[in-house]
């Protein structure tokens, strides 16, 4: 095994973000999220948009993976894939997810934990024509989460749909791609903090599906 020298225990950071007390947590986790999303963009975050999404497999493995947040809809997250991957086999199995933002920038965290749903064909044709049009023939080339033999298998599909949709200004959406929203059942909001005396918040639904807010132990 290669030996790189790098004292793996030893790289820590200290985290001087601002404080977060219940005072100033929205009543609603939507928009405490939307507020805090907001703030990453302003403050530069590179790609504020990525977070890691959990699935498990029939036998309790979990997955984890970045894909790309590409809004809200009635207050579920929402994010596209290829609906014959690993992911999307697993929510097939079990719709319990859990995702999660990290902005390192601002030593801010949010985790979120619900259950997700594909979107209607006509909201992942909607947004699938707005992607640029290689991302397009990326789709359709790309058999997500298949065994490849080389790249060369990979670029010569891609070349295969460049022609096959060469001069048409639409391409369709492929049949097994679309979105999927996360309906949450749990947010929670971490707040980095000098000392490793972070603030955590936690927005649960209560049997009367009202939003109950906790501090939790950092």
């Amino acid at each position: 095994m290669e030996n790189n020298n790098i004292d793996y225990a030893s790289i820590r950071r200290e985290y001087l973000g601002a404080s977060l007390d219940l005072v100033d947590l929205m009543a609603n986790p939507v928009g405490q999220f939307e507020r805090w999303f907001a703030n990453a963009v302003e403050a530069g975050v590179i790609e504020p948009n990525a977070m890691s999404l959990s699935t498990v497999d029939a036998s309790g493995r979990p997955s984890t993976r970045i894909v790309l947040f590409k809004g809200l809809t009635d207050g579920k997250l929402s994010f596209f894939t290829n609906y014959t991957s690993l992911k999307a086999s697993e929510i097939a199995g079990n719709p319990k997810v859990a995702v999660m933002f990290f902005w390192a920038e601002l030593a801010r965290q949010v985790r979120i934990r619900g259950a997700a749903a594909k979107l209607s064909r006509e909201e992942s044709d909607a947004y699938f024509q707005s992607r640029p049009r290689y991302s397009k023939i990326a789709a359709w080339a790309s058999a997500q989460s298949r065994v490849l033999k080389n790249r060369k298998e990979l670029e010569d599909n891609f070349e295969k749909f460049l022609r096959e949709f060469e001069g048409e200004e639409a391409i369709p959406t492929p049949p097994n791609w679309g979105g999927y929203t996360i309906e949450a059942e749990e947010w929670e909001f971490w707040q980095g903090r000098e000392n490793r005396m972070h603030d955590r918040f936690r927005y649960r639904l209560n049997s009367d599906k009202v939003f109950v807010v906790e501090r939790l132990n950092p």
